[in-house]
């Protein structure tokens, strides 16, 4: 006791007595795990590393303390309290230090402290980085074994540190004295190409210790785990940030690299997977009869809940449930919003919870509240103010017709009537910067650039000459899906946009040069994913066009706004103007085609080779499409093209 109680005043003549409380409780229990700050994972530059440790070592010490105290029914400001030794003794050293020599010499003291405190942060992160131990199927960690620390048999410098470079058998065995510490050889321990003064002057050089250790770490897990492939999951920030959450992480990194790229940024998302709201509808495993019944059950909660109970309404309600200011706040709570509703749906997604076409309906309608609460927020704030007309803002594209997927191009018409036109430049120029804004660091929604606007407004006098008189600009085409999300003053101003709409379809111009290519999403540059899943004859462009089409024929007849593919091509076939059989055939093409590239855009952002993509990527992809495995959608990806190919041939 007398040896731990003379260290803990050695730690606080430094500044650091925290330390004999962290290392001892937290480290030696976690060490090599996401929830050990002081393991640095590989790829963790140690300046990256160094913030989280420090603040670590004074909250997991003081958590630590305060469990151990309640535990025993004792206050957290018992006197058995080790903290209050740790500010005693430090405040006693300061105290020495001033009344020898000042202020002076308190602020020398204090800033040679913050050296040795960085220099045993130094020696901290060499001693374990990249080396991990791993979970094992009861969601444990193995046991601390020799091949989880860096060991160096540099015997000089043993001398000087007084064998800490022995670093493998501290941990084996963690009451042996210094002294007698044992080295463990390569076979047993990884080793360090040089001493702990030499690594860790090469540590402060991120490039130049990357360079040197990365490979070492790669050769050990090669040597030590061979059967592991991915240990993407182990390096991740996300883990270091949320421990407790490693499965969903694994299983994201496994077969989501979009979605792991999104956590990774945000860890707070993985939050979202412990709130009610995804806990009831992803139901555990083992309540039903057999699998099957499970996954159907589960399925049938969530399609219900997404597509169905939580409705525009329902989701606007509750973003205006959040106290804000002004529209600066709003858009910042939509975004948050949007982000963990979309991070929700997209893991129900993955899960088989959703087809990609029901979470297109979901993705749209968290879109269309999140950007109706923006614009309700600049109404409240702006608005027409007693102006007679009214503008309409109407949703174009994949948003209008349900269709949305994660990096959706915010499309929106803003279309005025009545009123100042100078007023109404002023509001739509309001609503182009806070959409503008909506659309940063949001993941459902495509970044748009400053010099880019997400809208385009005109007078609905001007109308037809934009849209009616585009040719072969393709805009014509964005007037077949179209949806008003939002009026400002006299709300008749969508009745007379609805009209001016079927009138522009109706008119001489809506030829099928015009109407345009499908939407791009994003970055995306691809249709589907790649050449296995992107057949030229029958392709999805070759559907979607064929579906646009079919959309201006059936825009006059009331009720016929903002279809989908599928749903234009059976509505087609009921009215005679295609066959029957050819219009289900063709709609279900539109759906496979509508999952794939919905699937893509979930768990890839930009070019992806599915076949050399990891299993978990294939499977997601296939179970996506209602597919056992992967080869039975290649096949059908195959047969459905050429059918395709062959119905488009016959309109």
């Amino acid at each position: 006791m007398w040896e731990r109680r003379l260290g803990e005043v050695i730690l606080a003549s430094v500044s650091y007595p925290t330390y004999a409380s962290e290392h001892i409780f937290v480290h030696h229990s976690l060490a090599c795990t996401p929830g050990d700050p002081g393991s640095a994972p590989k790829g963790v530059s140690f300046w990256r590393y160094l913030p989280r440790e420090i603040k670590s070592n004074f909250t997991e010490a003081w958590r630590f303390e305060q469990l151990r105290l309640t535990r025993r029914r004792l206050p957290v400001w018992h006197y058995t309290n080790p903290f209050s030794r740790y500010v005693g003794v430090t405040v006693a050293w300061y105290a020495l230090v001033y009344w020898m020599g000042g202020l002076w010499a308190v602020l020398g003291y204090a800033i040679l402290s913050t050296c040795i405190i960085m220099s045993m942060k130094l020696i901290n992160y060499v001693q374990h980085y990249g080396l991990r131990r791993i979970r094992l199927p009861n969601g444990r960690y193995e046991r601390v074994r020799p091949w989880h620390s860096w060991s160096a048999a540099y015997r000089l410098s043993n001398w000087f540190f007084f064998n800490m470079q022995r670093h493998p058998d501290h941990h084996i065995a963690p009451g042996r004295r210094y002294p007698l510490l044992q080295h463990c050889g390569a076979d047993a321990a990884p080793q360090l190409p040089g001493t702990y003064v030499e690594m860790a002057g090469l540590a402060v050089r991120p490039r130049r210790w990357f360079e040197k250790m990365d490979p070492r770490v790669d050769r050990w897990r090669k040597h030590f785990y061979p059967d592991i492939d991915d240990w993407s999951a182990y390096d991740s920030p996300a883990t270091a940030e949320r421990p407790d959450a490693f499965e969903e992480i694994s299983e994201i990194f496994s077969s989501a690299p979009r979605l792991a790229d999104w956590i990774d940024r945000s860890p707070e998302l993985l939050d979202n997977l412990r709130d009610r709201e995804f806990t009831d509808l992803d139901l555990p495993k083992g309540f039903g009869p057999s699998a099957e019944v499970e996954s159907i059950a589960r399925r049938g909660l969530t399609r219900l809940y997404w597509t169905r109970e939580l409705d525009v309404a329902e989701m606007r309600a509750r973003i205006d449930d959040f106290p804000v200011q002004d529209v600066r706040e709003t858009v910042e709570r939509a975004r948050n919003w949007t982000n963990d509703k979309a991070f929700q749906i997209g893991m129900h997604t993955l899960r088989g919870n959703l087809t990609p076409i029901e979470a297109g309906t979901a993705l749209s309608n968290v879109a269309e509240a999140s950007i109706g609460a923006v614009l309700a927020s600049i109404d409240e704030d702006f608005g027409v103010r007693g102006a007679t007309g009214g503008l309409a803002a109407v949703a174009l594209g994949d948003i209008a017709s349900g269709e949305a997927a994660p990096g959706v191009n915010l499309r929106l018409a803003l279309v005025h009537e009545g009123g100042p036109a100078a007023h109404y430049e002023a509001l739509c120029r309001r609503i182009r910067d806070a959409l503008h804004a909506l659309t940063q660091d949001n993941l459902l929604f495509a970044s748009t650039a400053r010099g880019e606007s997400p809208v385009v407004a005109s007078a609905l006098a001007d109308f037809q000459k934009e849209f009616g008189n585009a040719g072969a600009s393709g805009r014509l085409g964005d007037l077949t899906r179209t949806k008003c999300i939002f009026t400002f003053g006299d709300a008749m101003i969508e009745t007379r946009f609805e009209a001016a709409r079927r009138e522009v379809l109706a008119g001489e111009d809506a030829r099928d040069d015009s109407i345009g290519e499908p939407d791009r999403i994003g970055r995306d540059s691809a249709e589907t994913m790649s050449s296995v899943l992107k057949p030229e004859p029958g392709s999805f462009v070759a559907v979607e066009r064929a579906a646009r089409k079919l959309r201006l024929r059936l825009a006059e007849d009331e009720g016929m706004r903002a279809l989908d593919s599928a749903t234009a091509f059976r509505k087609a076939g009921e009215r005679g103007l295609i066959d029957g059989d050819t219009a289900e055939r063709l709609a279900n093409a539109a759906a496979l085609w509508r999952n794939l590239r919905g699937i893509r855009r979930l768990i890839a952002d930009g070019a992806l080779e599915v076949e050399s993509a990891k299993p978990g990527v294939r499977t997601a992809i296939a179970r996506s499409c209602g597919c056992d495995d992967f080869d039975a959608l290649t096949v059908a990806v195959r047969e459905t093209a050429i059918r395709a190919a062959a119905d488009i041939d016959a309109l």
